[in-house]
């Protein structure tokens, strides 16, 4: 059965979302996830800041 994730803090920074959930342990963890079509891209980090700049920084090749 897959994790169901409640995102909050969501802001969006070009066409990638940045977003703050809960893991399974209780822990704050924050994921970049591009919302173009064909696109692919995301991935979870330990800090806000990070996730903002993988944001920032994301080049679509879609």
């Amino acid at each position: 059965m897959p994790v169901r994730r409640r995102f909050r803090d969501r802001i969006r920074i070009g066409p990638v979302e940045v977003a703050t959930y809960y893991d399974g342990r209780g822990r704050d963890m924050h994921t970049a996830a591009c919302t173009a079509p064909g696109c692919g891209f995301s991935a979870d980090y330990h800090s806000r800041a990070a996730a903002e700049l993988a944001a920032r920084t994301h080049r679509c090749k879609a």
